[in-house]
């Protein structure tokens, strides 16, 4: 269904088409890319928005932080947070050593920024799909749950703060839009949707999906100056 609706669009005229939540993955689709395989002259571009996807975990991060536990299911997004975080002199620690295998094999310079941590002492979590209960009661009281998944954590912690979704508010101009998800506000949009607003408001011209990801800065201030707004939730349970 997903690639007939591609073929549609191209058939259509249609400049850009983003893939939205559940549409896209690496064992469904190669994050999209399975589509530009199969049909290497479409004129409409796929995006998935992994690269804003990253800018606003980046960018959710509070100031000063020292260190990071990446937790949850690895993809596209978490190894390019782990990697540019990295860069960023930010220490990023994982519980699980196949996970430190695997993050390690993409890194060339700034592979001592990663590490297996010991115990579960980090107060900022960015966290993926497959959270567990159990992984979340070991964490301190205190600790703040960034989400780099399409969908929310369970939330098990009443002591603890949970980050909305990967999502920022719509510019003011924008009318008629109420919820984009029920887990958001009112006028709040997720950034996978967003990615191919802004894709088609800059006109760019290439894909981003398999592998490929846009530049994460130019993302963001592309995003910025068409007026969507970063946007801070945090939920007590």
């Amino acid at each position: 269904m997903i690639e007939e609706a591609i073929l549609d669009a191209d058939k259509k005229g249609i400049k850009v088409l983003s893939l939205g939540l559940m549409n896209q993955g690496e064992d469904l689709n190669v994050y999209g890319g399975l589509y530009v395989s199969r049909h290497p002259n479409l004129k409409v571009k796929i995006v998935d928005g992994s690269s804003l996807v990253v800018a606003i975990v980046l960018n959710s991060i509070p100031k000063g932080t020292t260190q990071v536990l990446l937790m949850g299911k690895l993809n596209k997004v978490a190894y390019a947070l782990a990697f540019t975080l990295c860069q960023q002199r930010i220490k990023v620690a994982t519980m699980y050593k196949d996970d430190y295998v695997r993050l390690k094999s993409l890194f060339n310079n700034f592979e001592s920024n990663l590490i297996i941590a010991k115990s579960y002492t980090h107060m900022t979590w960015l966290v993926g799909d497959n959270l567990t209960e159990e992984e979340q009661l070991k964490a301190p009281k205190g600790t703040l749950f960034i989400p780099y998944s399409q969908f929310p954590p369970r939330k098990y912690r009443k002591d603890c703060s949970y980050h909305c979704t990967p999502a920022m508010l719509i510019p003011s101009c924008v009318e008629n839009v109420h919820s984009c998800e029920d887990w958001l506000p009112r006028r709040v949009m997720s950034a996978w949707r967003i990615a191919g607003i802004v894709h088609s408001l800059e006109r760019w011209s290439e894909h981003e999906c398999n592998c490929t990801m846009y530049n994460i800065d130019k993302v963001w201030h592309s995003t910025l100056k068409h007026g969507f707004q970063p946007l801070t939730i945090l939920i007590k349970e």
